[in-house]
């Protein structure tokens, strides 16, 4: 795997040498006058060998250098974006292995990229939107013919530029950037497949990433149409205050009075009422200019002018006071400067100044009111708005596409894989287990961060355990070899008297349990002594070890004890049990051939006493009872033969 701090520097390179392909072919169209942009071949081709993230990178960056030469450029950079989405997508669906195939994505993509192309520029008008329906379908139809050309040149030169670069770069490009080695495809498949939609934290994490950016998204762009609307209102306040301000100084405020005696036949009415006329001409933006007197019957009209829809009011008229003018009664009666209102009503969305009038007294005489149109604001707004979307569309995308691959890379992919392993381990044999750690080891989790944290320690605690598991598996079978040892008579190899204590305290609990069927042979070997003090002891274990093979030859190694030096117990139930009178007949029989058999030696010839006793229900209370019924049969046995040995 590919250092992840190394292939971070090697994929900023790559990326930033995609960015300065887009940026020298639209130098190019440019420099020949060509009616493309060609500026997203960088961006196709980064995108269909790396994938979503520097694909969309490429396209992001790019917009913003081109910005710097043309400021449009900016509100575009969600188109290129979209070019690299869709090249990323049609490359993982495989379009881009032959030439028939990626000659199909070029209208696919077209289509898409002039679509958006044509409603950001509609946006981007400083009028409405939308003059009419077939008008957008025009340009539509326009940028769809430039598409396909812009595009299909991109995407062409992206496929053949992918068919000469090395199967083993493309390998590489692939894993820049990764945070841990690539996972076999069963491996992907099955994780993909078991994890649940609704509880999978890849599912929360993506809701909570979309959510948070959807959030902030909204915010800077309802907070920058804040700024933007304030900063405006101000604008067009101080540029009617001003106006306002030329009409107050054209009024004599000695002659008020006048004026609204004689209208038109005062002296100077006329030629204040044409400059009033010339400082409205002076803007379109001017709705009204008037003057009243402000008295408790209302406004007294001093000047008003005509509109093309408006005929003015005459000197003297009376006009009621609007409703919105009520809060500020007082303050106009009283000759106060007012707050500059903005109402939205049948006169439309207008900023009305009322500018107080003051005679060589100090008196306000009389108020200078201007009604400014604010409909630009409105349309500047919304051509201010669709640009911030427009960047923040791309932007967004690009801040989501980031976020959502550190989420996978970072922490869904390590920890699913982790589980994966842990819930795969198998423990059926040691080269399993080995190969399970082999492949947790080969996962190579390089987050630098508390999820390698994470996979360090279930690295060491698979280790240990397996370690553990060794040793547990080395210390029982010590354990059975101590076991068997403690159970085994050394001598003979047969079971000890140990053994045969645990096989009666079975017996004493299926006799409590009312389920006992059983029955004990006493073997009691003669001459032992007389065979050690003949030949030797080393002749005498010979002597015993025949005993206990006889005795294993008719009963069953598994069923026949020494529990002393010349004793030999042994113990038949289930299936074995039905037999016991036949067996024990056997085991007597053979004894007496060695008497008449000539060929054999002294210790070859097995001597032994017999007794058996059968386990009673409702009399015997343990198997021991049983035991000492069966030791007295065998000192009958042992009497009735009177048998000597001469040798």
């Amino acid at each position: 795997m590919i250092n992840p701090d190394k292939s971070f520097v090697r994929l900023a390179g790559i990326c930033a040498a995609g960015i300065v392909l887009n940026v020298v072919c639209s130098a190019l169209v440019k420099g020949f006058n060509l009616p493309i942009y060609f500026d997203t071949v960088g961006t196709g081709f980064i995108a269909v060998i790396g994938g979503y993230v520097p694909g969309i990178a490429v396209g992001f960056f790019t917009n913003l250098f081109a910005a710097k030469f043309d400021i449009e450029e900016m509100y575009f950079g969600f188109v290129s974006i979209l070019v690299a989405i869709i090249s990323a997508f049609l490359a993982n669906k495989g379009y881009y292995e032959k030439f028939s195939k990626v000659i199909m994505t070029i209208p696919a993509t077209a289509l898409i990229t002039a679509f958006f192309g044509a409603l950001i520029e509609e946006m981007l008008k400083p009028v409405n939107s939308f003059d009419s329906l077939g008008n957008f379908v025009q340009h539509y139809l326009n940028n769809f013919s430039i598409e396909m050309l812009d595009k299909g040149l991109a995407i062409l030169a992206a496929f053949f530029l992918l068919k000469i670069i090395p199967l083993d770069i493309k390998k590489d490009f692939r894993l820049m950037g990764k945070m841990q080695a690539p996972i076999p495809d069963e491996m992907r498949k099955a994780m993909s497949t078991k994890n649940s939609f609704i509880s999978s934290l890849r599912t929360k994490m993506i809701i909570n990433l979309m959510s948070i950016t959807l959030i902030v998204a909204v915010s800077i762009c309802a907070i920058s149409y804040k700024i933007y609307q304030d900063s405006a209102v101000k604008e067009r306040i101080r540029i009617a205050d001003g106006i306002i301000t030329m009409a107050v100084n054209e009024i004599n405020p000695n002659r008020v009075d006048e004026y609204l005696q004689l209208g038109h036949q005062a002296e100077g009415y006329n030629e204040v009422e044409n400059m009033l006329y010339k400082i409205r001409a002076s803007n379109s933006d001017i709705k009204f200019i008037y003057v009243y007197k402000i008295m408790e019957d209302g406004c007294h009209v001093v000047f008003d002018l005509d509109t093309a829809t408006v005929e003015a009011s005459p000197p003297g008229d009376i006009q009621e006071f609007d409703e919105s003018f009520e809060p500020l009664l007082d303050d106009l009666l009283a000759g106060r400067p007012i707050k500059p209102i903005i109402t939205d009503d049948t006169y439309g969305y207008l900023l009305t100044i009322y500018k107080p009038v003051y005679n060589y007294q100090g008196q306000c005489v009389c108020y200078a009111g201007i009604d400014f149109s604010m409909d630009l604001i409105s349309d500047y707004g919304r051509t201010f708005i669709s640009k911030v979307i427009a960047i923040f569309s791309g932007a967004v995308i690009f801040i989501f596409v980031l976020g959502l691959s550190f989420i996978e890379n970072n922490i869904i992919l390590p920890v699913n894989t982790m589980a994966y392993c842990a819930k795969n381990f198998s423990y059926d044999s040691v080269e399993a287990r080995e190969s399970n750690v082999e492949r947790m080891r080969e996962l190579n989790i390089k987050t630098h961060d508390e999820i390698e944290n994470l996979y360090a320690a279930f690295l060491k605690t698979t280790a240990d355990s397996m370690h553990y598991f060794e040793n547990f598996k080395r210390a029982q079978i010590q354990v059975a070899v101590m076991n068997e040892l403690a159970h085994k008579d050394a001598l003979t190899g047969l079971r000890n008297k140990t053994a045969y204590v645990e096989k009666t305290n079975e017996f004493d609990a299926a006799i409590g349990a009312g389920t006992a069927e059983f029955a004990i042979i006493m073997i009691d070997v003669n001459f032992l002594k007389k065979v050690n003090d003949t030949y030797g002891h080393e002749y005498g274990n010979i002597y015993l070890i025949n005993a206990g093979k006889l005795a294993c030859s008719v009963f069953g190694e598994e069923n026949v004890y020494r529990v002393g030096g010349d004793e030999f117990v042994a113990v038949l139930d289930g299936e074995n049990f039905a037999r016991c009178e036949e067996l024990v007949t056997v085991l007597r029989g053979m004894i007496e051939k060695f008497k008449t058999d000539k060929t054999l030696e002294a210790w070859e010839k097995v001597s032994a006493a017999v007794g058996v006793a059968y386990y009673q229900a409702g009399v015997d209370t343990c198997a021991e009872e049983v035991f000492k019924r069966a030791d007295a049969d065998m000192y009958k046995n042992k009497l009735a033969m009177k048998a000597t040995r001469k040798d």
